[in-house]
């Protein structure tokens, strides 16, 4: 059997006016995360593991921001061709695992609800995919509250 890993890493800057959009779940919170497409930093985390996994670069490459086509996107369909290109390669997701850093909101009233998202986008049982959530104990960016950070480690494997 053929294993492969890869990590993943994103960070957006907080701000007024957008939707806090995290796991495919939308979070009532007062700012939300800026960026080209919805700002998902937990799918774009887990996107780049994916990628990362394989040696095929990372989420810029595919959906280019600035690229007019990728304004707005929703991560987890974003989410749905990075798997697709993982499973055209031969290869399946066996696992994720992942953190979301956030003084605030807090997540965990929301967590098996993401799990439940990404795992239904990656044709996954809930318990294949981890979400976890901590803060930064009030240390730099997002510790200051200015953005919210996302890590993440999948494991693909082939019956090769």
């Amino acid at each position: 059997m053929g294993i492969r890993i890869g990590n993943g890493y994103d960070i957006h800057r907080l701000v007024e006016g957008r939707s806090l959009i995290l796991g495919g779940v939308t979070i009532p919170h007062h700012l939300g995360l800026d960026g080209h497409s919805d700002a998902d930093v937990l799918t774009h985390a887990i996107m780049d593991a994916l990628l990362g996994a394989l040696s095929l670069g990372d989420i810029g490459l595919y959906f280019p921001p600035g690229d007019p086509e990728w304004a707005g996107a929703d991560s987890l369909k974003l989410l749905v061709q990075v798997n697709a290109m993982v499973q055209d390669r031969g290869w399946q997701v066996s696992n994720i695992d992942s953190v979301v850093v956030a003084e605030q909101p807090k997540l965990k009233p929301h967590i098996e609800t993401m799990r439940a998202r990404l795992a239904d986008k990656l044709g996954l049982n809930p318990d294949q995919v981890g979400v976890k959530a901590t803060t930064n104990e009030t240390l730099g960016p997002v510790g200051r509250q200015e953005g919210i950070a996302a890590y993440a480690v999948a494991l693909l494997t082939t019956a090769d």
